[in-house]
């Protein structure tokens, strides 16, 4: 069956996810929906020093909005945070240096940013593809601490400083090579079997889907989405998958095409008038599952995923100084 749904990815893909696909989908965009002024609002982007990150950092601080950058790299997110604050105008841009990959340093963070600031939109953005199984220094898969576990204490403990918040959003950036996998919750770390770096980031981005959709019906105040930007130009799409930009480097979106959704979906009055807890292409709500690819679970197995992070996340906020 893999091969089924791999096959019939890759070839909605080449029609949907690349830059002739964006191109063809804005045509039905109405430009106003995010010619907005959102001065006095608050973002959170996780990863923004560079891709879709950054490019949705720029266009929020375009438009007048407070951002709060967080990223891994000090030196990196600098440099970042000056180009924004430079080509926007807008000096209310702030860093945070945290590793997503490390729950205690997210804990942390997040207790210290609540008592300093508010927050109206939370954009997990960060991720990453690790093509060999690596371990964290908390002895964590690293692609499940980045992309599974990062994404869901950042959003969790961030949650009480949302449900105060005016027009509240989250939104988690996935990526359309979920459809390929089935949630698979008796193997979180990927230590069973051949490991395939690929493969892994797919099921994170399956299980950030289940993550929103589980959030959307506990916090109803607040508005949940996660999206696929499309395949775009981004470093880190070079670095990780090689061969893949390779092959596609003519026909990728560029970062601001990829950002144009998550913009969209952090400032428009259209968005919040959608269901919380959709997957979105485009602007647009998109089905989680192929035609026939078999990749539904029960309902028991999303709430297993939820208890078991709910585990992980508490032994490291226990941990944790303060």
């Amino acid at each position: 069956m893999s091969w089924y749904r791999n096959t019939v990815w890759f070839v909605k893909g080449l029609r949907e996810y690349t830059r002739g696909g964006y191109e063809s989908a804005s045509k039905h965009f109405n430009p106003a929906d995010v010619e907005l002024d959102v001065a006095g609002r608050s973002f959170l982007v996780t990863g923004a020093n560079s891709g879709i990150g950054k490019a949705t950092a720029k266009e929020i601080a375009r438009r007048g909005g407070t951002v709060h950058l967080v990223c891994r790299n000090k030196e990196r997110a600098e440099v970042a945070k000056e180009e924004i604050v430079t080509e926007t105008g807008n000096q209310n841009i702030f860093l945070h240096v945290v590793d997503i990959s490390n729950p205690k340093e997210i804990w942390e963070f997040a207790e210290k940013f609540q008592n300093e600031h508010k927050l109206n939109v939370l954009i997990n953005n960060a991720g990453c593809m690790v093509n060999n199984r690596e371990l964290t220094e908390d002895g964590l898969e690293k692609n499940f601490a980045t992309n599974t576990l990062g994404t869901y204490i950042m959003t969790t403990a961030l949650l009480p400083l949302l449900e105060k918040a005016a027009d509240a959003r989250v939104i988690t950036v996935s990526s359309g090579g979920m459809l390929v996998q089935k949630l698979n919750i008796s193997d979180l770390q990927s230590g069973n079997g051949p490991f395939d770096g690929t493969m892994v980031y797919a099921q994170n981005k399956r299980q950030q889907v289940v993550l929103t959709e589980q959030w959307a019906k506990a916090h109803r105040n607040i508005h949940f989405s996660v999206m696929h930007p499309g395949w775009a130009d981004t470093p880190a799409v070079r670095s990780s998958m090689p061969d893949f930009y390779k092959r596609m480097k003519n026909s990728l979106r560029t970062e601001a095409q990829g950002a144009d959704t998550v913009l969209w979906l952090a400032v428009s009055a259209e968005a919040t008038k959608m269901p919380s807890g959709l997957f979105f292409q485009d602007r647009q709500p998109v089905p989680t599952h192929l035609p026939l690819a078999y990749t539904h679970s029960p309902p028991e197995d999303e709430e297993k995923l939820m208890q078991m992070l709910e585990e992980f996340s508490q032994k490291f906020k226990s941990v944790s100084p303060g």
